[in-house]
């Protein structure tokens, strides 16, 4: 029991590679798709895990085997074993949980102070111009969607790169990005692995509305051209954006640029190699978990005396 509750505790350290190669490989919306799912599973495993083995080491606890209605001692590894992985555990969630609680306040009262600052503002359809000498822009999702930028942005590009900023921005709310960077962000608390899948699934959400933006405009090199210009007018500026909030100007700006003004290429069916291997390690991950706290199921139910020993 205690090996497989293991396995989605160390999957998540590998798939790094794997998610990023899903990047260069796919389709920019597919390879979203399918590094945040293989992400939400992954966490969800190792929560799982890591919760059997806290309640594995809390039944092994003499005056916590009574209320447990157990009758036999609990079947598991030496207790050297299991109850210092069972603390460990405990620390993990712990720390776990208050990373999540204080990331989610934080985020929440920037869309807060967002939307409140759109919703003051007249609004030209969907975009909200901010009287601002700080060059920004950001899709900002909620009801009604809203584009946001500055004046300081709008004076930095021109006319025709302004739309394409605009087409990015729309593709962003159009697409739900927000949903999967908050997702991303979810499973990376849950897991320290999956910090720096994070990134991936944030660039695929940039990928994905470069390629929406240059298909609304009818032009690769345009869109390229306003994401650069956006990004170096926003180097050094103060953002208010939500940091949930997907905007044109993150991210690593030069590989997306340099993916635009590349010809699209042919991406032949032998590429979807690297998301098969993706998904492997998904269902390694959440298969472990399932078979484990079966077998602690089953044990608690020995232990009851429910089950024949």
């Amino acid at each position: 029991m205690t090996l497989l509750l293991l396995v989605p505790l160390l999957v998540p350290f590998v798939v790094g590679l794997p998610a990023r190669r899903c990047l260069d490989r796919l389709a920019p919306a597919t390879a979203l798709w399918s590094v945040t799912l293989a992400m939400v599973v992954l966490a969800g495993s190792s929560v799982a895990s890591l919760g059997a083995l806290v309640l594995t080491g809390l039944l092994k606890i003499p005056f916590l085997a009574g209320p447990g209605d157990l009758v036999h001692p609990l079947r598991t590894a030496s207790d050297l074993v299991v109850l210092p992985m069972a603390a460990a555990a405990t620390g993990a969630l712990t720390v776990g949980a208050w990373t999540v609680v204080r990331s989610a306040l934080r985020q929440l009262r920037a869309f807060r102070s967002a939307r409140v600052q759109a919703d003051r503002r007249p609004a030209a359809g969907d975009l909200c111009v901010i009287e601002s000498p700080h060059p920004d822009a950001y899709a900002l999702p909620g009801r009604p969607h809203r584009i946001v930028v500055t004046t300081a942005m709008l004076r930095s590009l021109g006319a025709d790169e302004r739309e394409a900023l605009f087409a990015h921005e729309r593709a962003h709310n159009a697409g739900g990005h927000h949903r999967f960077l908050v997702a991303a962000e979810l499973a990376a608390h849950c897991h320290p692995g999956l910090r720096a899948v994070r990134g991936t699934v944030a660039l695929a959400a940039e990928r994905v509305a470069d390629e929406a933006a240059a298909v609304a405009v009818g032009d690769r090199r345009l869109t390229a051209r306003a994401i650069a210009r956006a990004a170096l007018a926003a180097a050094d500026a103060r953002s208010d954006r939500p940091g949930l909030a997907p905007a044109a100007t993150t991210g690593p700006v030069p590989q997306r640029v340099a993916a635009l003004l590349a010809a699209p290429r042919h991406r032949p069916r032998a590429a979807a190699w690297i998301a098969v291997l993706l998904a492997a390690c998904a269902a390694v991950s959440a298969g472990a978990s399932g078979a484990g706290v079966l077998v602690f199921h089953h044990e608690v139910e020995v232990a009851q005396g429910e089950e024949p020993r």
